[in-house]
């Protein structure tokens, strides 16, 4: 059975950019929503100092993010000129493929570091209904 992959990347605003960075979050969300339904979840944070922002997804397995590498690759490409990139985690057995990609993203991005982080001991209640009786 396929895990859950959870991607976390952090990113500089860079100063007057604020708005535009803004803009282009709403807009790739809004794609994302329309065109990646097995996403689990798909968010943006802006600290608050509002100069830097974190990327949060949870896939369901690494295919969903090799889908989310290629079909968004062009719509990450419009932060360019917005960003820094400073890291890239990836929680889980992402593919090779996936992690090459993620490299050359981080790349296009920033100077940052991509770090895979592979699971030693938990359990995910993903999809299940808590228990009765359970706080």
């Amino acid at each position: 059975m396929s895990k859950p992959i959870l991607y976390i990347d952090i990113s500089d605003i860079r100063p007057g950019k604020l708005e535009a960075v803004k803009v282009l979050m709403e807009d790739l969300v809004a794609f994302v929503d329309a065109h990646e339904p097995q996403l689990l979840t798909y968010e943006f944070f802006i600290d608050e100092t509002e100069s830097r922002m974190t990327c949060v997804a949870l896939h369901p397995d690494s295919a969903s993010m090799e889908f989310h590498m290629d079909v968004g690759w062009e719509k990450f490409r419009a932060f360019r000129e917005l960003i820094d990139q400073r890291s890239i985690d990836v929680y889980g057995d992402a593919s090779e493929r996936v992690m090459a990609r993620l490299q050359k993203k981080i790349e296009m991005l920033g100077k940052g570091t991509v770090i895979a982080h592979h699971l030693q001991a938990g359990f995910a209640r993903l999809g299940r209904e808590a228990t009765p009786g359970m706080t």
